[in-house]
């Protein structure tokens, strides 16, 4: 008997250890299951808070690689991958103090190198000279230029006399003839007759540098043209054109149907074509700060998500008793995702609406997994993404300016989360409104003001009253719309879209129309921004002392902001245009090219229209021939037919000449002169009040879309365009 409970004993201790064993298996698979499914749930409080910082070290090494003045070359990234080894040496086997900076230091070396070989990956040939000549190429893009002029891009491009190997892989060209007879068409492969050029150097030392946007867009060349435009070739089969040409029709019938400038913002709303919006339409909404609605960006693709997220899930829930046995929520933001992923597909998914679609796609994911959706590691997840995809992105104004409100709105969450409930229940959604305006107000407010020059002062009153409606007509209005076309009842929801847009418009016209309803502010010197950004990020993610040292650093950028004093002459690339500073503001030699002149003066903080600003005291003389006082010396710029008449004349007694034209070979005399042979090398000019100079050539530095490949250009090839009458915009 003893014998058989020791045998019953050790049975059920074994079963007992295989019980234990089996539980033991289950949760090491759910615990790999929960790793696999999200990878931040097995993470602790210090790793998660290390993968918040990720990205800011991610960003860091990004902006290292487009302030350098050269190219990183094999040094570099030696270097960078020396300290990525250390870093994940020093993350796994070093002390827990040293795992955050090994973090900053690890994504930052991989931010560069990342951002190297995208710039590298896009490398396409650039138009080493002026060309005028035929011009042949497929119709990939179809825009609407500052100047209200239809540009269309053009792939495929053969250009006579230019060699295979120098030939854009795109060019973009201005139609300023009559082009009533045609209708522009993705694929279409079309002929003319056009002025083309390479991208343009920046206006003044330190600008903004289009040709690196042009770079990464893999535009060789821009122009323009007053010849017709002749279609040589209907268009092609290619999956992603017939995209851009479904994309078209539906704008072209979603205006027909709604008309005027509503259905042409209500297009663009949907399909992200903004051609039919004209420049006065385009004003008004940035005067009132309600531009942001006309890119399809977060707001369109939360929006969107959004009416499809609730509507779904509110109709489940009327589902009888399945309501209480399916997952209605990860149905709807299954669906959501499909919707989404299908707006990416029909607004054409440029880098703007990728980037809302990656943030949009994390936070439904999010819902899927059981996580939070809105959360700042589901916000850090996405930038990580989006870095690491187009680290360009960085340096433009849509990624700073959504990432900045999100975060910001986030960070609101918790607080409105604990204290809504003190509030009245009919004053909640009032008051939420407000505050979420006034918070991705404040957080892109300087974003805005350094990379546009201006400030809406009553942007807060145009997004009270214009968001709203967006969320709950326009938008749920087109994806309705969307839902009826196919059997033909889209009447009624393009209606509603209509009158919805139409209210946006009329607020953005009241409110553009107040006194005072913008103010301009100068640019910043380079390093504000970048200084400004991490400390933000630096001061969300730290507490305590360091993040005092944060608020500070911010609030140093900013008085460095205001106290930075804006140059006391700037000349143009190839002398066309000099601008001096007066106490009145900057005197113009002349008011064109509008392109330079209306830069300058948006740099310095000044609302005056170019021709009011050459009509200032400071210039004096006739056309052509002008010239100023400047630190005891002449100041002379030359320009046009009487240029080298007046070339002896003003070259003497140390007067500084500005000739825009080459002055002639061997002349000498007792001036410091600038003629297009030596702006050519430096670029524009700028100069301090003490006369210390800069070169826009020595700020950009030796980069892949300054210093493109170039061949030498063969006599035949030589041509000088004519004045662009678009004004130089790119």
């Amino acid at each position: 008997m003893s014998v058989s409970l020791m045998q019953e004993g050790a049975t059920g201790q074994v079963a007992q250890a295989s019980a234990v064993h089996r539980d033991g298996i289950r949760r090491r698979i759910a615990g790999l299951w929960a790793g696999l499914a999200d990878p931040l749930a097995a993470l602790d409080r210090a790793q998660l808070d290390r993968v918040l910082w990720a990205p800011l070290g991610l960003g860091c090494g990004v902006g290292l690689y487009f302030a350098l003045p050269f190219e990183p070359g094999g040094p570099v990234f030696a270097g960078s991958v020396l300290l990525i080894l250390l870093s994940v040496l020093s993350w796994r086997r070093g002390p827990g103090f040293l795992r955050l900076p090994a973090t900053l230091v690890l994504m930052a070396a991989l931010g560069l190198l990342s951002a190297s070989w995208r710039a590298h990956s896009v490398a396409a040939p650039v138009l080493p000279f002026n060309y005028y000549g035929p011009v042949e190429g497929r119709i990939t893009g179809i825009d609407r230029s500052a100047r209200d002029v239809i540009r269309l891009t053009l792939d495929q491009v053969r250009l006579p006399r230019v060699a295979p190997e120098a030939l854009p892989a795109k060019v973009r060209i201005a139609l300023h003839g009559d082009i009533s007879s045609l209708a522009p068409e993705p694929g279409l492969r079309v002929a003319t007759t056009a002025h083309l050029s390479p991208p343009a150097e920046p206006i003044a030392p330190g600008a903004w540098d289009f040709r690196r946007n042009a770079w990464f867009s893999g535009l060789g060349a821009l122009g323009y043209t007053r010849s017709p435009v002749v279609v040589i070739a209907p268009p092609e089969d290619d999956w992603a054109l017939a995209a851009h040409r479904l994309r078209m029709r539906l704008s072209a019938a979603m205006q027909d149907r709604i008309g005027g400038q509503a259905g042409a913002v209500a297009a663009a709303l949907m399909t992200g074509d903004r051609s039919g919006i004209s420049e006065a339409t385009n004003a008004t909404l940035r005067a009132s700060n309600l531009y942001h609605i006309v890119s399809i960006s977060g707001l369109h693709m939360g929006m969107l998500a959004g009416s499809v997220f609730g509507a779904l899930r509110w109709g489940l829930a009327l589902a009888g008793p399945f309501a209480l046995i399916w997952p209605t929520k990860k149905i709807a933001a299954a669906v959501a995702l499909i919707a989404s992923t299908a707006y990416l597909w029909v607004s054409g998914g440029d880098i703007a609406t990728q980037r809302a679609w990656i943030m949009t796609a994390v936070m439904l994911v999010a819902i899927l997994l059981d996580r939070r959706a809105l959360s700042l590691h589901t916000v850090a997840l996405a930038a990580i993404l989006l870095l690491f995809l187009w680290p360009e992105a960085l340096t433009g104004p849509g990624f700073q300016m959504s990432f900045a409100a999100t975060v910001a709105l986030i960070l609101m969450a918790t607080p409105w989360a604990e204290h809504h409930h003190r509030l009245p229940w009919v004053a909640r959604p009032v008051l939420l409104l407000v505050l979420t305006s006034l918070i991705a107000g404040l957080a892109t407010a300087p974003i805005a003001a350094a990379h546009f020059g201006r400030m809406s002062q009553y942007g807060m009153l145009a997004n009270l009253l214009a968001v709203p409606v967006m969320g709950i007509v326009v938008m749920p209005a087109g994806v309705l719309a969307a839902v009826l076309a196919p059997l033909g009842l889209a009447g009624p929801a393009l209606w509603l879209m209509g009158l919805g847009t139409d209210w946006v418009l009329a607020v953005a016209e009241v409110v553009a129309g107040l006194a005072g309803a913008q103010s301009f502010v100068p640019a910043p010197p380079g390093w504000v921004l970048p200084v400004l950004a991490l400390a933000s990020g630096a001061a969300v993610l730290s507490r305590g002392a360091f993040r005092s040292a944060m608020v500070a650093l911010g609030l140093l950028a900013g008085a460095g902001w205001a106290l930075a004093p804006r140059p006391a002459l700037l000349i143009a690339p190839g002398g066309a245009l000099v601008g001096l500073m007066t106490s009145e503001g900057r005197a113009l030699s002349k008011a064109a090219p509008s392109f330079t002149a209306e830069g300058w003066l948006e740099a310095d903080g000044d609302a005056v229209p170019p021709k009011e600003a050459a009509a200032r005291a400071g210039f004096s003389g006739k056309r052509g021939v002008r010239q100023a006082d400047w630190q005891g010396r002449r100041l002379w710029h030359l320009s046009g037919k009487a240029a080298l008449d007046n070339l002896e004349k003003a070259c003497r007694d140390g007067a500084l000449v500005v000739l825009d034209t080459g002055a002639p070979k061997g002349f000498k005399g007792d001036c410091r002169l600038y003629d297009t042979r030596k702006l050519a090398r430096s670029g524009a000019l700028s100069f301090d009040a003490s006369g210390q100079m800069r070169s826009a050539r020595e700020e950009a530095g030796q980069r892949l879309w300054t210093d493109p490949p170039r061949r030498k250009t063969p006599p035949e090839e030589r041509t000088a365009p004519d004045p662009d009458p678009s004004g130089g915009t790119q």
